[in-house]
């Protein structure tokens, strides 16, 4: 199965964004899913405001990026756009991290009106980092995510169908993409045999 690394780029402790990531991240592994995940921050502040990517911290998220098939990248919305601690990882990852891979952005918000910032704000720099495959981002109203559930239960009714439909998306999408990948193997195993 996949290996997906979610990233929460919520810079508070008690994050409704971190909930939403780890509730995506839940129904991920229910489907046996290998989910690993992030929080940026937790990565040391030094670093990331240094752009410091020989940090052993920051070269092991680089590294846990390389081994995911998928990310699934979580941000609050501040300022119509995703928050600046998300940022300064992106920044240090190398030009092409997400090549190859799928990405699933997600945020969370106090208002519809920053529904687009997804689109027009986080996407482009996904894009930017080599991937081809942005699926349709989601947001989610702050009011429809608990912080004091990790996983089943963080998100409200309101709001369930829409993430879970969300994450069918990504789990349709690596299923999608397993199929190219095992024939590919098996051509390569073809031609060492």
């Amino acid at each position: 199965m996949p290996n997906v690394l979610t990233v929460s780029g919520s810079p508070s402790s008690r994050s409704r964004t971190s909930s939403l990531v780890r509730h995506v991240g839940a129904l991920l592994a229910a489907e046996n899913h290998d989910v690993r995940h992030v929080a940026v921050r937790d990565l040391p502040a030094e670093a990331l405001l240094a752009g410091d990517a020989s940090h052993p911290a920051i070269r092991e998220v680089i590294e846990t990026i390389e081994w995911a098939d998928a990310l699934v990248v979580g941000t609050p919305v501040y300022k119509a756009a995703y928050s600046g601690l998300l940022k300064t990882l992106l920044d240090l990852l190398p030009q092409f991290a997400l090549a190859g891979k799928t990405v699933l952005p997600l945020a969370t918000g106090g208002s519809t009106a920053h529904v687009l910032a997804i689109d027009y704000a986080l996407r482009p720099v996904l894009t930017s980092l080599g991937t081809d495959n942005v699926l349709r981002g989601w947001f989610v109203l702050d009011r429809h995510v608990s912080t004091e559930a990790e996983g089943a239960g963080a998100v409200a009714a309101e709001a369930a169908d829409g993430v879970a439909e969300t994450a069918s998306r990504l789990i349709d999408s690596l299923a999608a993409s397993e199929g190219p990948r095992v024939a590919a193997s098996r051509r390569g195993l073809a031609r060492a045999v």
